[in-house]
C-alpha cells in the first residue's frame, strides 16, 4: 500500500529527545490496519534485522532493538518477508532514518539537513503482505542522463513502455541514476515514478559528490534523496544485499575512483548474513563488477575475496552490476577464489542509456543508442523461484522475442567465395551457449562463438564517418569485443534469389530464441 507518509514521520513525536544517547533504541511494529501509525492493539515484530550501516541485530519478542549510535550514521529496518515497505509519494521505500544532528558537510551539491539530536525511539512499520516466492523484478542498467534532455530520451525512450507494467514485485537502478549532477536526481525519480511500482536505487560512480575528501563522504547527496547507499532487504525467498561499491577517491592514487568496499561495508555485510538463513538466495546488487583472475582489476580482489569467503556457505547466489554499457554474463570459479564447486554468477546487465544516448534518433526522436558490444539499449527481467532464478533482457521499443540480431551481406555473387560471414550477437548468450544456424529450413550447424566487435554497431558507427551530411544526434563511442558473439560462413553455392538465415540460440536457462534475415545470391 502507497503511503506518502515518510518513515521518518512514524517517530512519535511525543516521545522525548535523549541528550547524549549511545544508543540507537527502538521498536519494529506490524501496522495491520495500514494506517501508517502504531496503535496500541498492533504487536513488535520479532527477529526482524535492524541496521546502522555496520553492525545488525535483531528485535527481540516485543519488536525491540538497540544499536550504537554516532553522529552519522542512517538506521534502516531489513525488510523480512511478508511483510512491506511504505513508500513515500515518489514510490521509494521508506526503510530507513537518518541521523546527522548537524546535517552534511558543505559541499557543492547539497547533502542531508540537520536533523536533531537522536529520537528517544526511532521505530519502524511494516504492512503484513500476501508475499509469493514467484516474483520478477525490473533491474535498469545506468540511466545516466547529463541533462534534461537526456532525462526526456530516458523517460520516452525506456520509461513510458514500462509505465502500469503488471506483475513485478519492484525495480531497481544498478547505479549511474545520473550524469555527475546531483540536481537531476529529482527529475530522474519523477521519471521513475511513473512506472509505478516501489523502486530501488544504488550509488554509480556518476552519482558522487566529488569534491568529498573521503569515500565515506561522497554519498552525502545520494542519501539525501535516497537513503542509505548500503541496505538489505527480503522478499520471498531472496535476501537482497545493495551496495555502494565505489571506492573514492581511489585509494591507490591511480585513477579517480576504485571497485571495492570500505571495511565498515564488509562488516555490514558479515553482521548482516549471520541473520540470512543458508537456503535463501543470497543476491548481491552494486555498481562496478567484479573482476576476474587475468582481468585488469577494475574491482579490488581483497575485496572480491572477502565477499567469497562470506558467500562460501550459501549455495544460491547471484550478483547484479552495470557500469560497462555493455552486457555479458561471467562465471567465478576456484581459480577466481570461488569456494564452492557450482560457480558464482556474476550478471552485468545492460543499459537504459545503451551507449551514452548516442547514435541517430529515431522516429520519435530519441537516440538509437546502441551499446558498444551491440547490446541494444534495455531492461531486464529477473524472475524468482524460491531460491531459483532466471534473467531476461529486453531491448527496449522491441518485442520480447528480439534477443539475436544477426549481422550478413545483403547481396553476395553466385559460386564465388567472399571473406563476409554470418554473425549472431545472442544478447544474453556466454561463452559455450549452442547456438545453431541453417540456411531455407536446412540442416541446423553449430555456429562458433568469437571475441570481435559486432559488425551491427561498426556499422551503425561508420555512418558517421562516411555521411557527406550531418546525421541527427551524435556519434557512438568506440566498438568493444563483443562477448557473446557467434559467426558462421556465408553459403554461396545455393542457386541465384533469395535465402533465409534462421539462428536459434538456447541460454543458460534453457530457453531458446529464434531470429531469421535474408541475403540474396546473385549471378554476374
Amino acid at each position: 500500500m502507497k503511503k506518502v507518509a515518510l518513515i521518518t514521520l512514524c517517530l512519535f513525536g511525543t516521545l522525548g529527545i535523549s541528550h547524549a544517547q549511545t544508543k540507537v533504541k527502538g521498536f519494529v511494529y506490524e501496522d495491520t490496519n495500514k494506517n501508517g501509525r502504531h496503535d496500541k492493539f498492533e504487536k513488535g515484530i520479532p527477529s526482524v534485522s535492524v541496521t546502522n550501516g555496520r553492525e545488525v541485530v535483531i528485535t527481540d519478542k516485543n519488536g525491540y532493538y538497540e544499536l550504537p549510535a554516532n553522529n552519522d550514521q542512517i538506521i534502516s529496518v531489513i525488510k523480512p518477508s511478508g511483510y512491506t515497505i511504505t513508500r513515500n509519494a515518489d514510490n521509494l521505500p521508506q526503510f530507513f532514518y537518518i541521523h546527522k544532528p548537524n546535517g552534511s558537510p558543505k559541499q557543492e551539491y547539497k547533502g542531508v539537513a540537520p536533523t536533531g539530536k537522536l529520537p528517544a525511539s526511532i521505530d519502524f512499520l511494516l504492512e503484513p503482505a500476501a508475499e509469493s516466492e514467484d516474483f520478477k523484478i525490473l533491474v535498469f542498467g545506468d540511466p545516466q542522463a547529463y541533462n534534461m534532455d537526456e532525462i526526456s530520451y530516458f523517460t520516452n525512450g525506456v520509461v513510458k513502455e514500462l509505465e502500469g507494467v503488471k506483475n513485478i514485485a519492484f525495480g531497481i537502478s544498478m547505479g549511474d541514476l545520473v550524469g555527475n549532477d546531483p540536481n537531476l536526481f529529482n527529475p530522474y525519480i519523477q521519471a521513475v515514478k511513473k512506472i509505478g511500482l516501489p523502486w530501488y536505487n544504488l550509488m554509480g560512480n556518476h552519482d558522487m559528490n566529488f569534491d568529498a575528501k573521503t569515500d565515506s563522504l561522497s554519498d552525502e547527496s545520494y542519501e539525501a534523496h535516497f537513503g542509505p547507499a548500503n541496505y538489505a532487504f527480503n522478499y520471498g525467498k531472496v535476501h537482497f544485499i545493495v551496495l555502494d561499491d565505489i571506492l573514492y577517491p581511489d585509494p591507490r592514487g591511480e585513477s579517480k575512483y576504485w571497485g571495492g568496499l570500505r571495511k565498515d561495508q564488509m562488516e555490514f555485510v558479515a553482521n548482516n548474513l549471520k541473520f540470512v538463513p543458508k537456503d535463501k538466495l543470497v543476491v548481491l546488487a552494486f555498481h562496478i563488477p567484479f573482476s576476474k583472475e587475468g582481468e585488469p582489476e577494475h574491482f579490488r580482489k581483497s575485496d572480491r575475496q572477502q565477499i567469497f569467503d562470506l558467500l562460501s556457505d550459501f549455495p544460491y547466489t547471484l550478483s547484479l552490476s552495470a557500469h560497462t554499457h555493455n552486457q555479458w554474463q561471467s562465471f567465478f570459479d576456484k581459480k577466481d577464489g570461488w569456494k564452492q564447486e557450482k560457480p558464482h554468477h556474476h550478471y552485468n546487465v545492460g543499459t537504459t542509456s545503451g551507449n551514452w544516448y548516442s547514435g541517430e534518433l529515431d522516429n520519435n526522436g530519441i537516440p538509437v543508442s546502441t551499446m558498444s558490444d551491440g547490446t541494444p539499449k534495455g531492461y531486464a527481467f529477473i524472475s524468482f523461484s524460491g531460491n531459483q532464478y532466471k534473467a531476461n533482457y529486453k531491448v527496449a521499443g522491441k518485442p520480447e522475442d528480439y534477443q539475436i540480431e544477426i549481422s550478413a551481406p545483403k547481396v553476395i555473387e553466385y559460386g564465388k567465395k567472399t571473406s563476409a560471414s554470418i554473425y549472431a550477437n545472442f544478447f544474453m548468450g556466454k561463452e559455450n551457449d549452442e547456438v545453431l544456424m541453417r540456411i531455407d529450413n536446412g540442416k541446423w550447424k553449430k555456429m562458433e562463438n568469437v571475441l570481435e566487435a559486432d559488425p551491427a554497431f561498426l556499422h551503425l558507427q561508420h555512418r558517421w564517418d562516411y555521411s557527406e551530411d550531418l546525421l541527427s544526434g551524435k556519434r557512438p563511442g568506440q566498438a568493444n569485443n563483443c562477448r557473446h558473439l557467434w559467426k558462421s560462413a556465408i553459403p554461396f553455392k545455393l542457386e541465384p534469389g533469395e535465402h533465409t538465415i534462421e539462428v536459434k540460440a538456447t541460454d543458460m536457462y534453457g530457453q531458446t530464441f529464434t531470429q531469421k534475415k535474408t541475403y540474396r545470391i546473385v549471378k554476374r
